[in-house]
């Protein structure tokens, strides 16, 4: 398969008319299949595996939201192969079970490094807490610049989408949104 992939990418580059024998080509195929392992890593990963839960009774009892914000991450658009790069800020509202906290970066991690689009991304992290801890609510707000739209077609260098997946409490009751709202400012 690896042999079959390093031949297919030298037909890109003969494509866009570079000479896939040349000093500084000859082993970026390799190199980009070993890239892709990393960037796609997250096809590798499932979120019950690295969430690990703590029943409150171990902690405190906390019915409080609780929010990581400008957790930094990259991802690669579906529809170009391009990157976006940004910002998520993922939040939960506990009801009897509280997760550790590196583990609401790393669910980013899992969901990021993968072929995707921005809303997909939110609406996983939010599902995958609602599923594996059964909170209140769970929330993913995500900011992000997307190189197919910055270094191509309409070429605006400045342009941040933002999206939310809102579950839950964040979703039915509007006071626990701005709450939500009020703590990311």
């Amino acid at each position: 398969m690896t042999d079959e992939l390093k031949k297919n990418l030298r037909g890109i580059f003969e494509h866009l008319g570079e000479n896939p024998d040349r000093e500084g080509l000859i082993d970026t195929p390799g190199r980009m299949i070993k890239s892709w392992d990393e960037l796609f890593s997250g096809y590798k990963q499932r979120p019950e595996d690295i969430l690990t839960v703590f029943k409150e009774d171990d902690v405190i009892p906390y019915n409080q939201i609780i929010l990581l914000k400008d957790i930094e991450f990259y991802s690669t658009c579906e529809h170009h192969f391009l990157p976006f790069v940004g910002k998520a800020h993922v939040a939960y509202v506990p009801k009897d079970k509280v997760v550790g906290i590196s583990k609401l970066a790393r669910i980013i991690e899992i969901f990021s490094r993968r072929l995707q689009i921005q809303e997909r991304v939110g609406n996983q992290v939010t599902q995958s807490l609602m599923d594996v801890l059964k909170p209140q609510g769970a929330a993913c707000i995500i900011e992000a610049k997307h190189f197919c739209m910055t270094s191509r077609g309409v070429g605006k260098q400045n342009s941040v989408m933002v999206t939310s997946s809102l579950k839950g409490c964040f979703l039915s009751h509007s006071e626990t949104r701005q709450e939500l709202m009020k703590l990311l400012k």
